[in-house]
């Protein structure tokens, strides 16, 4: 998406590109039924959809953004950590264009490092991808600070977004602060802790206190943090409710309550023996 395109709120990446503030994600959503909410979300004012070959329903989100105009949209994928050979990133890249029935994303992200896969290798196929303009922007996912900080320094290209697990029960601040400082953007995965976070006792109080639901609370609490997020729903009223975070704010009083919630949950981690991932243990 270019500069100014969008009335939502933006993040700035190192391109000059603008990439919305909130997004619609799309994980664990069959292809079957993500055409229909990805028109939902697209109909209440989302630009920014975030997909993955991993979640296998990209077909399904094609038809669904050819509907729009492309250069309104801002369309992120990821690249399986099993695809990250140099060729093999080609390849994965080209039949998610395909399948999203696009010419180029922009933003394609390493879903999960692979220890076993050079990531020099991997990002000099997302540096070709870049060059030849079928990927506007590069990033990472699921990366540590440490694995960060390597990727930046073998990188050809910026290293535009890190998308990681954050909400209330995971606020990794020191990843947060270290994205900041070198102009990465990052984005919130499991936002809402997948429902969980939702009946925490400080967010319900929160919630309201503002006559806000806890779920706005919670990405309205990332949004001041420039945190960008992708709330995922197939349900049409929650859909819109998701995307309305943006017409009023937290007190600083309420974002320190949140940030000092002393619940520690991972709720989502990568499983090694997966086939699907092809990393051996």
């Amino acid at each position: 998406m270019r500069s100014g395109m969008t009335s939502t709120p933006t993040r700035t990446l190192p391109s000059g590109d603008e990439m919305p503030l909130v997004g619609f994600g799309t994980w664990d959503i069959d292809e079957s039924a993500v055409g229909d909410a990805v028109r939902t979300a697209l109909d209440a004012g989302y630009t920014h959809v975030d997909t993955a070959e991993g979640y296998k329903n990209e077909a399904g989100i094609g038809p669904a953004i050819a509907e729009h105009d492309r250069e309104d949209l801002f369309l992120t994928s990821k690249v399986l950590p099993s695809n990250l050979h140099y060729e093999s990133v080609l390849e994965a890249c080209e039949a998610s264009l395909d399948r999203l029935g696009t010419s180029y994303l922009d933003l394609f992200l390493i879903h999960w490092p692979n220890p076993t896969i050079s990531l020099r290798e991997t990002l000099d196929a997302m540096a070709r991808l870049h060059e030849t303009g079928k990927v506007r922007n590069v990033g990472v996912s699921n990366f540590t600070r440490y694995q960060l900080m390597f990727a930046r320094r073998v990188s050809d290209v910026p290293i535009a977004v890190n998308q990681v697990e954050f909400h209330p029960w995971l606020y990794q601040a020191d990843l947060l602060a270290y994205c900041e400082e070198n102009d990465i953007v990052l984005t919130a995965a499991a936002p809402l802790a997948r429902t969980r976070v939702l009946d925490d006792d400080t967010i319900a109080s929160i919630a309201a206190e503002y006559d806000r639901s806890p779920a706005q609370v919670v990405l309205r609490w990332q949004v001041q943090k420039g945190v960008v997020t992708i709330p995922k729903s197939t349900t049409p009223a929650h859909i819109r409710a998701n995307l309305d975070v943006f017409d009023w704010e937290l007190d600083p009083a309420d974002v320190e309550r949140i940030d000092a919630i002393e619940r520690s949950e991972r709720i989502y981690m990568i499983d090694l023996a997966d086939e699907t991932y092809g990393i051996p243990r």
